[in-house]
């Protein structure tokens, strides 16, 4: 599969006119490994450095309508590995995004190739508590998998905030409300597990 098939696919499948132009202007190539630039527009998930993925660009775009992203939201993703989801994330919402990476490799260069992108913080930390020093968040994606639904994370969100994480074979949509959460499942995904580890020295 080309760029343009993988875009043909990704508009037949209705996604958001933000969504595929993201796609459209953040380059897949620039997150992916050099032995792995082929396969680049493949929909497929591809092995990063510490053995982390890049998700299949359907399963990110899939997220990223669940998330229902606004303009100037502050948004954080836990587990962000190589930083695509990251630019794709600043491209639609153009607010204040904070990335956390267990590998410091990872964290490292995703900073060197975002590092243009101002709003976007990306922290080498441990992301299994989430972020408290800069809660409360529009928006928190989880891009590898909880065993269950992490609901501190719920605390870190805003008054109608949504989460969207990874949870065995699932992803889950958890809309926080005034009284309670409302939680949408979807099944048949795939994802590697959430270290939980200490940084990396």
């Amino acid at each position: 599969m080309n760029k343009e098939e993988l875009f043909s696919s990704l508009r037949a499948q209705g996604f958001s006119g933000p969504i595929l132009d993201a796609f459209t202007q953040v380059p897949r190539e620039n997150f992916v490994l050099p032995a792995f630039k082929d396969l680049t527009y493949e929909d497929t998930a591809l092995p990063l450095a510490a053995g982390a993925t890049i998700s299949q660009p359907s399963t990110i775009a899939f997220m990223l309508q669940l998330l229902d992203l606004r303009k100037g939201q502050k948004i954080l993703e836990i587990g962000s590995g190589s930083g695509y989801v990251l630019a794709l994330l600043e491209e639609i919402a153009h607010g204040k995004i904070y990335g956390l990476e267990i590998s410091r490799e990872l964290a490292e260069k995703s900073r060197e190739l975002l590092k243009d992108k101002r709003n976007v913080h990306i922290l080498h930390k441990n992301g299994m508590k989430g972020l408290l020093s800069h809660a409360p968040y529009d928006r928190i994606l989880v891009s590898a998998a909880f065993k269950e639904v992490p609901y501190y994370l719920k605390r870190q969100l805003k008054r109608g905030g949504i989460l969207v994480v990874p949870v065995n074979h699932s992803i889950i949509k958890l809309r926080k409300h005034i009284i309670g959460v409302e939680e949408i499942e979807y099944n048949g995904f795939s994802f590697v597990s959430l270290m939980n580890a200490p940084i990396e020295e």
